[in-house]
């Protein structure tokens, strides 16, 4: 960069000195005409004839008779010119000194400020990017905070998941429970569940239909201590003639050819959160097995009727 520098002062100041001289020699007053002083020879004079009767006479340059007085004539002189020599070059007065000087500084100042400005954006586009990057950062640990946040709070919430359990008091019968598995107390705010038979799971609507059923009003307002469990939903095998209705569909149940399922929703809300509109939910399918003598309840069902929120 400073190679670049000194080489362009130094063809500033060939360019000002060019400058000058051009000037100066513009403002030199024209010299006058060149004029040319020609010398002649003396008006031809006649002579008398000399002895023998000749006449003396004599031609000059141009072929004319001249007469020359007794002896030879002169020689005529060759045209002269002169020319006035070149006007010596006007002075360098001190105004053009300090113009030319001023000129040459204005120069070295718009250089040296042009490459200032340019060192100036770079360091700007430094800081830019790196608070850009800082920004960046920033932002992202932010969305980390987020998350973890998020993350303590789901940690913290109550959380319902549903099993199945033999019943104690009746054979053969089982009981579909609700249990509080998260760090906080829950708030059911409502039960629904239905039954229905089906040729296999994927016969099952995509999704879980409650049209002839109505919520269970026993579980409404009952709240959950993290551990505890509550009855959703009981059914026995003594309830599957009431079910079927007919005895070729309780054949058909009981050569597996069509299965009974039953399905229901757990809506329920955290008791100490800050925001109290926010409510999850869990989904809940099984299948009611029907043996000839004993007989079984799983979980079964597609995903959409397994679903917690």
């Amino acid at each position: 960069m400073v190679c670049k520098g000194k080489a362009i002062l130094a063809l500033l100041l060939l360019a000002a000195q060019g400058a000058g001289t051009i000037r100066a020699q513009a403002n030199a007053k024209p010299s006058p005409a060149a004029q040319s002083q020609t010398r002649s020879t003396p008006a031809p004079q006649t002579h008398p004839e000399g002895a023998g009767g000749q006449s003396g006479q004599a031609q000059d340059q141009t072929g004319a008779a001249q007469n020359c007085a007794e002896g030879p004539c002169d020689a005529t002189p060759q045209h002269i010119a002169i020319a006035t020599p070149a006007p010596a070059p006007a002075p360098w007065l001190w105004q053009d000194r300090v113009q030319w000087v001023a000129n040459i500084l204005l120069a070295v100042f718009g250089y040296a400020g042009v490459m200032m400005g340019l060192s100036l954006l770079k360091k700007i586009d430094r800081q830019t990017q790196y608070a850009e990057t800082a920004a960046q950062a920033a932002a992202d640990s932010a969305q980390a905070a987020l998350a973890h946040a998020q993350a303590i709070i789901r940690s913290e919430r109550p959380w319902i998941v549903m099993t199945v359990e033999p019943s104690r008091s009746v054979e053969n019968g089982f009981t579909v429970t609700a249990t509080n598995r998260g760090r906080g107390p829950a708030r059911i705010i409502s039960a629904i569940d239905q039954i229905t038979t089906a040729v296999d799971q994927t016969h099952l609507p995509q999704i879980p239909h409650f049209d002839d059923a109505a919520p269970n009003a026993a579980l409404t307002s009952d709240v959950l201590l993290p551990g505890e469990s509550i009855g959703v939903k009981s059914f026995s095998r003594d309830e599957v003639k009431g079910f079927c209705g007919s005895d070729e569909k309780l054949r058909r149940v009981e050569k597996w050819e069509e299965l009974i399922l039953l399905y229901g929703r757990v809506v329920y809300r955290d008791l100490i959160a800050v925001d109290d509109k926010t409510t999850h939910e869990t989904s809940w399918c099984c299948w009611y097995i029907h043996g000839r003598q004993k007989s079984g309840m799983v979980m079964a069902g597609p995903p959409a009727y397994n679903m917690h929120t």
